[in-house]
């Protein structure tokens, strides 16, 4: 299960009176695996996870794979307290998930060892292999990220930090552990918008990423991946600085953009995606106007 290369986190669709949008989804689901990522990560942080009832999520996860139907394995996002991270991962399994992204534990700050234990109490309620997310209040050190190898289903970081230096540590500790699985062990880069550090990702031995760009724009992202990975920094330079670049800019305007604005460029190509729950909050129309020219400036870039 360790992943390499562009990976899809596709959002929830909701319909104007607050449903999920199961027609929607299968769509969307469908459109992502156009563009060829080497998996597809559900209901997480794009997907709205924390907006969705246990039943709603059973759902969501269950139509990514029946449209995935094993052209790319389905990664569904499990997180809260201890017990609901249990319920949702049950969940999951019994959807036909192949695998977990763990999202940090609700609220509560602990050390990386309490953390370690977090993953364990998860880890014993289901076999599937589980991609552990650092980020905001589940922060590992080189310790815990190499206890992680005695935990059998765990098979990968991934990081939202954004801490190259820290996340350097982690890796090297993983790969001179002398453990039987730390060649096996997968590392994702997952910060918001990751095209903007994926270089600098990729010089410490983490090559695949998340691209929330992939939902609305698959053919700036793919490209942008396709000149990463050729060396070609000709194209890469004319897309951050035409596109990337300017999209981070509109995002970090205000908080939660990192989800609004993705729905927003989706309902520009046409999908129906609907409105994200709160406490999120929509992209203004100004906001929705400035994302429409960044996309056009984008396209012309390629």
């Amino acid at each position: 299960m360790r992943l390499h290369g562009l990976l899809s986190f596709p959002l929830t669709p909701f319909t104007t009176d607050g449903k999920v949008n199961l027609a929607v989804l299968a769509d969307h689901v469908e459109q992502q695996l156009a563009a060829g990522p080497s998996g597809l990560f559900v209901a997480c942080g794009t997907g709205e996870f924390t907006s969705l009832s246990l039943q709603e999520y059973r759902e969501v996860v269950g139509i990514a794979v029946q449209v995935a139907a094993g052209r790319a394995p389905v990664f569904a996002g499990a997180g809260g307290g201890p017990a609901m991270a249990r319920d949702f991962a049950i969940a999951a399994l019994e959807a036909g998930a192949d695998g977990l992204l763990l999202l940090p534990p609700y609220l509560v700050h602990s050390t990386p060892a309490g953390l370690v234990e977090h993953v364990r109490y998860v880890a014993e309620a289901t076999p599937l292999p589980i991609t552990v997310y650092q980020r905001a209040n589940a922060v590992l050190d080189p310790d815990a990220a190499v206890a992680l190898l005695d935990v059998p289903t765990v098979v990968g970081i991934k990081d939202g930090k954004g801490d190259v230096s820290a996340m350097l540590r982690l890796v090297t500790a993983i790969r001179t552990s002398g453990h039987p699985r730390a060649d096996e062990f997968g590392f994702l880069n997952g910060l918001p918008t990751a095209e903007l550090s994926v270089q600098a990702y990729r010089s410490i031995g983490v090559e695949s990423y998340s691209s929330a760009v992939l939902c609305f724009v698959p053919d700036i992202a793919t490209a942008f991946y396709r000149a990463v990975t050729t060396g070609d920094a000709a194209t890469v330079q004319r897309l951050l600085a035409a596109f990337y670049l300017p999209f981070v800019a509109l995002r970090d305007l205000v908080p939660g953009y990192a989800v609004a604005l993705v729905k927003a460029g989706a309902r520009l190509g046409g999908l129906d995606v609907g409105s994200v729950r709160p406490p999120l909050v929509d992209a203004t129309d100004e906001h929705v106007e400035r994302l429409a020219a960044i996309i056009a400036a984008g396209r012309r870039a390629l």
